[in-house]
């Protein structure tokens, strides 16, 4: 249940700062703002793998620094390809 909550605030925040880099802040509303967070989470997640800046092989501690960060870019793409369909 904790897991869940942290996705939903992570997600939240990263959501929110991508509608802020892209010029969009308070355009989807609190839900907007965590769904395009989660979804450009796995947006971002994909991106960083395919370039490799994915979860190095045998690391101890994963830091939350790099996820966060994928997060945050793949909500952007996101949003970006949201404004070229709408």
């Amino acid at each position: 249940m904790t897991n869940i909550l942290l996705w939903i605030i992570s997600g939240g925040i990263a959501g929110w700062l991508a509608s802020l880099l892209m010029g969009d802040d308070a355009g989807l509303g609190i839900i907007g703002n965590v769904v395009v967070g989660i979804i450009g989470a796995f947006i971002g997640g994909f991106i960083f793998d395919k370039i490799g800046h994915g979860q190095a092989p045998g690391a101890e501690r994963p830091t939350a620094v790099m996820p966060f960060i994928a997060a945050v870019v793949g909500a952007v793409v996101l949003l970006f390809i949201i404004d070229l369909v709408l």
